[in-house]
């Protein structure tokens, strides 16, 4: 995708807000030019999925693309009521084992690399958050779901840690990522047809930050890495405004506010 997104726009600095696994489809947010620098502010964004879950099966990369390890039936006994209840149980804040078959690092090596070695590894859960985690259609074995979760949440867990709880072994059949922050799939742009005029205000990655407008003076000391006053903010990244676009990312402190990032020259 970023091969594509470079030849169309002609850019070499492109980068993504988030990958997904070669068989998911859905929402790709990319990022183009300075833009790539603000990628970090919206590491925090929720990101929500349809999916289809797979009860009876266990698979080494906890998805239909790795080889089934497990098998169970006992999901034959299970009725809408059961499954309602561990989903609910897997939302809240939660701790998660990333799959082995993921690009955390183990040692200072992806884990997937190990992992296709026939390495075993001790994956250290993370908390993430799970704000939802929807039953909307039951067919044994298949639970058809909703999820909306926290940056760094993996949904292949989610299924496995699903079937785990149902006692019947579980993976992720199918997903579809539908929503990015503030992006919908009804945003996306087909691949083949992007081009430069697809492109969005980079201020929506800062758009959860408070905003300060620079004129004059204010502006050019930013741009040349000097600070401004701003005493009516405590601290925290501020998005600073210029020329009726985003100048760049301050810091807030003391009653000053330093550049941290600038997108425009000076």
């Amino acid at each position: 995708m970023v091969d594509i997104v470079r030849r169309a726009l002609g850019q070499t600095r492109v980068g993504h807000l988030g990958t997904l696994d070669p068989f998911a489809e859905g929402l790709l947010v990319m990022v183009v030019g300075r833009a790539t620098r603000l990628a970090p502010y919206a590491a925090g964004w929720r990101k929500s999925y349809e999916g289809l879950i797979r009860l009876g099966a266990v698979t080494t990369t906890d998805d239909r693309t790795g080889e089934v390890t497990v098998t169970s039936d006992a999901w034959k006994a299970l009725d809408g009521a059961a499954v309602g209840e561990a989903c609910a149980a897997l939302t809240g804040e939660i701790e998660q084992r990333p799959p082995a078959f993921s690009a955390v690092k183990v040692g200072g090596e992806r884990a997937y690399r190990r992992a296709r070695r026939g390495e075993t590894m001790a994956m250290a859960p993370r908390r993430v958050t799970v704000f939802e985690l929807a039953v909307l259609d039951w067919r044994p074995p298949d639970i058809r779901f909703r999820a909306t979760v926290s940056g760094g949440t993996y949904l292949r867990s989610l299924a496995r840690d699903l079937g785990e709880r149902l006692g019947t072994g579980g993976h992720l059949a199918e997903l579809t990522r539908t929503r990015v922050g503030p992006f919908g799939l009804e945003d996306a742009v087909a691949p083949q047809a992007l081009t430069p005029a697809d492109l969005k205000d980079p201020v929506l990655l800062v758009a959860d930050l408070p905003h300060r407008v620079l004129e004059g003076a204010e502006r050019e000391m930013i741009v040349h890495g000097r600070p401004i006053a701003g005493p009516e903010f405590e601290g925290g990244s501020i998005a600073l405004m210029a020329d009726g676009g985003l100048l760049g990312v301050g810091e807030a402190g003391g009653g000053l506010i330093k550049p941290r990032l600038v997108l425009a020259d000076a």
